[in-house]
This record gives C-alpha cells, sequence and structure tokens, in this order.
C-alpha cells in the first residue's frame, strides 16, 4: 500500500548489517509518500506531564510554550535535548489519523538503511494493535517470537542492552493495568512473568534500564502512562502544516497536473483545507478526488461536498471498531453530538473531566476516535481537559444532534438541550458563527447521507428536519425582496445549503419562487463556484443574474497577487482551468449585469455572448473596457450566435 494510511500488521526486527533480515520492503514507497509532520517537543518535568495541542491550530495553553520543529528522521527524536541529555524514552503522541504509525515506519526504514547504526544495533517493533501477545513472558520469549529467524539467540542479544531499541506502537491497544506491584517487576530479561509485569519492568527500566524505548500513543491514554515513567521526552504530532499539505498532495498523485487541481478543489474551500491539518483527512480528501476526478473534464463537476468527505472521513475513523453493539456506537454518538452542540452553543471547546464521566463518554474503545485529553503541567490544580480533535469536527457532530434518531432517553447532568431546528435557523440571523453547523445539517438530512450514515457507519439519521429547511430556505429571501419586485437570492450561503445536500429536486423546489441572483463584492472561491453551478442548473426560473463587484478566484484565495480575473477563468494557461462563469450562462434567459468590468475580460466575454443565444440584455455599469475592450465585444456581437437585443 502506497497510501498515507497504510497499516502493517508490524512485529518486524532487522539488522543494518543484513545479518538477520532484509530491510523492509515498504522503503521505496515510504521514501516517495511520507510527507514532513510537524511536532512540538515537551520539556521533561518530574511528573512526565504534557499538555496535548489540536492540531496545527493550536498549541497548549499555561506554563512554558513548547519548542515546535519538524522531524523525519529517528535520529531527530532521540537528540539530545536542552540539558544536553539524550532521552532513553520518547513518548510520540498524537490523536487518530494524525500519523503515529506512518512516523514508526520511517523510524524502520531508515534504521535498516543503516541511518541509525550508531546508535541502535536493533530495533524490535512491536504493533499492539494487531499482535496477539502470550499470558506469561519473558522479554526474551518476546524477542524470539516476533522474530523467529533469529540467527543469535535473544538472550545474547539483550545482553546488550544500549544498542536495543523497543517500539511499542499504540501502547494504549494493550489495555492492562499499569499499577503494578514494585517487589514483583523483573529485572531478568529471560525470567518468565505475567506479560503485565514484563512490559511494566521495561516501562519502570528495572528491566533492560539502558535499552531505549519509542511509544506511540493517543491523548487520552497519557495519564495513567506518565506515572509509570522516569526521564521521558514527549512528542506531540500536529499534522501537517499549510506548506506540508500542499506537498502531500504532489506525493499522493503521480501526475502533477491531477495533484494541481486536487490541491486548488481544497484550498479553495476553507473548511476542508482547515481540515487537512489531519493527516488522514488529507488521505480521505486525495482518495475522493482521485476517484471522482477519474473521466471528469473539470473540478465543477465534482459532486463531492464537504459533509460528504467528514462522512467518508468518520468511516474511516472507525474502520477497525468493534461493530458488534451497534446500540453501543448509537448511544455514544448521541452523548458526544450532545456534548459537541451544548460547546457549540455556549462558545465552548475545551470540556472538564467530569463533563466527560457524566455524560457516559469515557469508554477507552470510542472516545479517543473523537477527544484529545489535555494533560494539566506540573503544579496546575486542575483535572485534565479533552477537546475535539478539530473545531470543525464539533460543528459536524453539532449538526448530527439534531437529525441523529433519539430513542428520548438520552439526558446527561448537562441538561437536555433541545433538538430545535428552527431555534437554530432563527439563531443563524444573528450569530454566523453557527455557518458550518447549519452547512452540515443541510449536507447530513441528504437522501444519500441517510443511506450512507446508515449502512456505512451504523447510525440512524431522522429526515425529518427536511421539511423545516425548505422552509426556512424559502422564507430567509422572501423577506429580503421589496414587494412588487422579483424575489431574488442574494445570499451566496443559500448555494452553500443546497450544494451540501446535492439533490436535485430539493433544490427545485427551494429556488422555484425566485428568478433573480443578486450577488455583491463577493470573491468567489471553487467551492462557492462549484455551489453556484449547481444551483444554477436546477434553476428553472431564473432569469437574472447581477454579480457587482465580484470575482472568481481559482487559485490561492489568500495569495496577495491572485491570479483570478472578475469574470471569467479561460482555458488553456494551466491544465484543468475552466470558464467558470459558463454554468451562469448557459442557464439565463433574460438579463446580465456585471459592474466593474475590466477591459482584459471582454474577449472571454465576447465568445461566451456567441454560445448562448439565450441572452437578450447585457448591463456593464462603471467597467473600464477601453477602445481596445469594446473592440473585443463588438467582435461577439458580430457573431451570427449572438442574440443580444439590449446593450447598456
Amino acid at each position: 500500500e502506497h497510501r498515507w494510511d497504510s497499516r502493517e500488521h508490524m512485529f518486524r526486527e532487522s539488522r543494518q548489517d543484513g545479518e538477520l533480515g532484509a530491510c523492509p520492503r515498504e522503503s521505496p514507497s515510504l521514501h516517495s509518500r511520507f510527507t514532513t509532520l510537524t511536532i512540538t517537543r515537551e520539556p521533561r518535568s518530574k511528573d512526565g506531564a504534557m499538555a496535548t495541542g489540536q492540531g496545527c491550530a493550536s498549541t497548549s495553553s499555561g506554563a512554558a510554550t513548547p519548542t515546535t520543529t519538524t522531524t523525519t528522521t529517528t535520529t531527530m527524536l532521540f537528540e539530545p535535548s536542552g540539558d544536553g541529555q539524550t532521552p532513553q524514552v520518547v513518548v510520540l503522541v498524537g490523536a487518530p489519523g494524525m500519523g503515529k504509525t506512518t512516523m514508526v515506519r520511517k523510524v524502520m526504514v531508515e534504521w535498516g538503511e543503516g541511518a541509525l547504526h550508531t546508535q541502535f544495533d536493533f530495533v524490535f517493533c512491536i504493533d499492539c494493535k494487531a499482535i496477539v501477545l502470550p499470558m506469561e513472558a519473558s522479554m526474551a520469549d518476546l524477542v524470539s517470537r516476533c522474530c523467529p529467524g533469529l540467527q543469535v539467540p535473544a538472550g545474547k542479544i539483550l545482553d546488550d542492552q544500549k544498542k536495543i531499541l523497543f517500539i511499542l506502537d499504540g501502547f494504549e491497544a494493550l489495555g492492562f493495568s499499569l499499577v503494578q506491584p514494585e517487589a514483583e517487576l523483573s529485572s531478568d530479561p529471560r525470567e518468565l512473568k505475567p506479560l503485565e509485569l514484563t512490559l511494566m519492568s521495561l516501562l519502570k527500566k528495572t528491566l533492560l534500564p539502558e535499552a531505549s524505548l519509542l511509544i506511540t500513543m493517543r491523548p487520552t491514554a497519557l495519564g495513567s502512562l506518565r506515572r509509570c515513567l522516569k526521564g521521558e521526552n514527549y512528542v506531540e504530532i500536529l499534522g501537517f502544516s499549510a506548506a506540508r499539505r500542499e506537498e502531500y498532495f504532489h506525493r499522493y498523485f503521480e501526475n502533477p497536473n491531477k495533484a494541481d487541481v486536487a490541491f486548488r478543489f481544497v484550498r479553495g474551500n476553507k473548511i476542508l483545507y482547515s481540515l487537512c491539518v489531519i493527516p488522514i483527512m488529507s488521505w480521505t480528501i486525495c482518495n475522493i478526488l482521485e476517484q471522482e476526478l477519474c473521466g471528469k473534464k473539470n473540478l465543477l463537476e465534482c459532486s463531492q461536498t464537504t459533509t460528504g468527505m467528514m462522512m467518508f472521513y468518520l468511516s474511516q475513523l472507525l474502520k477497525h471498531r468493534d461493530r458488534d453493539n451497534p446500540q453501543v456506537l448509537q448511544q455514544f454518538l448521541l452523548q458526544l453530538c450532545s456534548l459537541a452542540a451544548m460547546g457549540i452553543w455556549k462558545h465552548k471547546v475545551l470540556f472538564e473531566e467530569k463533563e466527560i464521566k457524566d455524560c457516559g463518554l469515557d469508554l477507552p474503545g470510542l472516545l479517543p476516535y473523537f477527544l484529545n485529553e489535555r494533560i494539566p503541567r506540573e503544579g496546575e490544580d486542575h483535572e485534565s481537559v479533552y477537546a475535539f480533535t478539530h473545531v470543525h469536527l464539533q460543528e459536524f457532530f453539532a449538526a448530527m444532534f439534531y437529525v441523529l434518531e433519539d430513542d428520548g432517553e438520552t439526558i446527561s447532568s448537562l441538561g437536555r438541550l433541545e433538538k430545535d431546528v428552527n431555534k437554530l435557523l432563527e439563531s443563524y440571523k444573528s450569530r454566523k458563527d453557527l455557518n458550518v453547523t447549519v452547512r452540515f445539517l443541510f449536507g447530513l438530512v441528504s437522501q444519500k447521507s441517510i443511506e450512507y450514515m446508515g449502512k456505512t457507519i451504523g447510525c440512524r439519521i431522522s429526515p425529518r428536519a427536511r421539511e423545516e429547511l425548505l422552509e426556512w430556505l424559502q422564507g430567509r429571501h422572501r423577506g429580503l425582496s421589496h414587494p412588487g419586485q422579483a424575489l431574488k437570492v442574494s445570499e451566496m450561503d443559500t448555494f452553500h445549503f443546497l450544494f451540501e445536500m446535492n439533490e436535485k429536486s430539493f433544490a427545485q423546489s427551494a429556488l422555484g419562487h425566485f428568478t433573480d441572483l443578486n450577488l455583491q463584492d463577493t470573491r468567489l472561491t471553487l467551492y462557492d463556484q462549484m455551489a453556484l453551478s449547481f444551483c444554477i442548473q436546477h434553476w428553472a426560473g431564473l432569469g437574472s443574474v447581477t454579480l457587482q463587484g465580484c470575482s472568481f478566484h481559482w487559485r490561492d484565495p489568500e495569495a496577495e497577487l491572485d491570479v483570478s480575473v472578475p469574470w471569467v477563468w479561460w482555458a488553456g494557461e494551466q491544465p484543468g482551468q475552466v470558464r467558470c462563469a459558463e454554468p451562469l450562462f448557459s442557464m439565463l434567459s433574460r438579463r446580465l449585469q456585471w459592474c466593474r468590468m475590466s477591459e482584459s475580460c471582454c474577449a472571454e466575454l465576447a465568445a461566451l455572448l456567441a454560445e448562448h443565444p439565450g441572452l437578450a440584455q447585457l448591463e456593464l455599469a462603471d467597467s473600464s473596457l477601453g477602445d481596445s475592450g469594446v473592440r473585443l465585444l463588438c467582435e461577439g456581437l458580430r457573431t451570427p450566435g449572438c442574440r443580444l437585443r439590449i446593450l447598456r
């Protein structure tokens, strides 16, 4: 598997000189696909406490700010810290999907290629998520069990412990108690003990005290482990920086043109671009777009919504969970969504440990998939606090709260938050921070989403909110139109909502009573253009479009010198570029008003006039066409296909 999310049942050992096995086979593909992750180094403390961040968007609060750096090599993980000491124990922390196992694979590859021959002669990697371990074992037994082809006795290898690195990947999956009697710990690598005691002896350094340890785990499991370790260094994976997100897309796609198109798709969607800080989300989007773009002429034909991407991400996140009891998942999600919605209403992103327990969310098999734990530093007197892996995930689950089927018995100590969709929509008038939640709400109640959530994830979504959403959309724009005037749609978010639902019949019903589209001073990102294109195609009564001071943006919406033009993108300059405004013309029957148009746009406008004979009236107020621009426009007016009657 060449993609980021490759998961091997890895219990592998090899040696740089080739004595004990070959270098891992995935070396070339891992080198070509691996993208540098942003990490933060936490200074060591007496109790090993650390504060986990929430991706690149934020770092921990309180106390000293951690040192942030980037790394791709094991040598940097085990390099001397600020006090000059080389750590023997490194704890690599990260939320699910942040890249912990990928980092471990990178460690194995680099060591197998000789990058670490001065540090370690042997590296033993235990995949705690996949391996079936015996009830009793000595350390020598574990080494022999994982490496049956050893040409040197395991006991002899362990005698030179300074040159050994043990990797425990996904440590929390072992699931045993970390509270063991000190007197029963082992110091002999050949002594047979219960597995818990053998591994606890390794952690406590009574066994092989000079060997090095690399432990990967989720933040929610960190609290109990820190009490077992001494002198450890903590390294947290924060995900992809802005530059690395683009690099990842180019590494994923073999075709640079496809990579460019896919990344522009994400860059034009603020929600998805922000979520791409999480590596598995970047993989999810690349995976979907690879299939979506196959055979498509351009991205405006792409039907993938932000909600659809989120649902697929959720299915990948829960792929390996126990599916034997769907009622447990449904009940857990009900409480999780209630917590998320409560947080959205109260502008709250941090939740206390008591809130988590009172909601019944303290389930180790599910909680780490959704929430990160921030453990208090030494000297802080508060309990652990929790936060969703990303704020957009909290908004997604807040939207789910309103549509997830409830048996009527879900009541927590937080109080029962009323599932009143109309209250949410009414509040949106004054609270635009609810935009993403409302957008996800539309996406979740589409028939496609309801079927996907039920079949793939096991969640029952109610369609009851659809009628309320339809009435709200129809009513909000009627109130903005003056009596006697044509009913017009002038809010861009309406097109976002309809695009997220992505249902032709719903869009037709929502827009059926309106005849005019009026947008002013709007920077249309690629996502905006996709939403607009979808809605116009299903807007039978559209007769007039006014775009005053608007501009289409195809590449980076944040760039100082954006390579967009205020009218239309033309084909030919870069692969994949399209006439973004063309769907506007194809649906028009009467009038187009476009203000502040520049001379450089006239050639494209002239060509489009010839291709759309239905356009009868064109208004170009406050435009700087220039003599050459007017000449180009006249060429379009002279073509046989042009049926324009009025030009202002």
